[in-house]
């Protein structure tokens, strides 16, 4: 009895503790390792956007007959802020991979998919395995909206690429008519220089009138 009874006193008293609570104690802990921040570069530092929206591509799958995901993301249209050209760059959300890459050229077109008005198809040279490869890409978008306006930017992109490399003939073709009309110019002048040096040919002696005198 009496046991039990200290036990219980013994207990009581444990109770009667407060428990400990987390001191503040001011010591500082230096850190292990002291990271530093580093720049990283996304190859995008000389490029605009000109349209950036969240989507999910995939790419046609030649072998399979099938289409395969190539990631969600943001797909961007960037212009380069010295030559104008325009590329079209998607990377996947949480790992950044980039699952598309391609130049936008004059010739490439963009059209609904039949099956999903929210979806549409274009063919590219793409890079972003590292190498050019023709790829069919589907591209499919959240609202019916921001599937437009992705058509409607890519298209008025290779508009305007076909627009700059017309410039770009005409330019050319106004360069080398210059240089034909120099060189030939030049030519004119070298010919008249050519006629003004020339020696003149020796008069020849009349053949009558040699003869007339050698009769006399």
């Amino acid at each position: 009895m009496a046991s039990a009874e200290s036990v219980k006193d013994h207990k009581e008293e444990e109770e009667a503790v407060p428990a400990g609570e987390d001191e503040d104690t001011g010591a500082q802990i230096a850190p292990i390792v002291k990271l530093e921040e580093v720049a990283v570069s996304t190859g995008e530092e000389d490029e605009d956007a000109l349209l950036d929206l969240k989507a999910k591509l995939y790419r046609f799958d030649k072998d399979g007959s099938q289409w395969k995901e190539r990631g969600v993301g943001v797909v961007k249209f960037l212009k380069h802020k010295e030559t104008k050209k325009v590329r079209l760059v998607m990377r996947q959300s949480k790992t950044l991979k980039i699952c598309a890459n391609h130049m936008i050229l004059p010739t490439m077109m963009v059209q609904e998919h039949a099956g999903n008005e929210k979806s549409c198809l274009w063919h590219a040279k793409d890079f972003a395995d590292g190498e050019l490869k023709d790829e069919l890409f589907c591209i499919r978008f959240q609202s019916l909206e921001n599937c437009k306006r992705f058509m409607e930017t890519f298209q008025e992109v290779a508009e305007s690429q076909k627009t700059r490399e017309g410039s770009k003939d005409a330019a050319a073709t106004a360069r080398l008519l210059e240089k034909l009309n120099v060189e030939e110019n030049e030519s004119e002048v070298k010919t008249g220089e050519e006629c003004t040096h020339k020696k003149p040919d020796p008069v020849r002696a009349d053949p009558e009138k040699t003869e007339t005198d050698a009769s006399t």
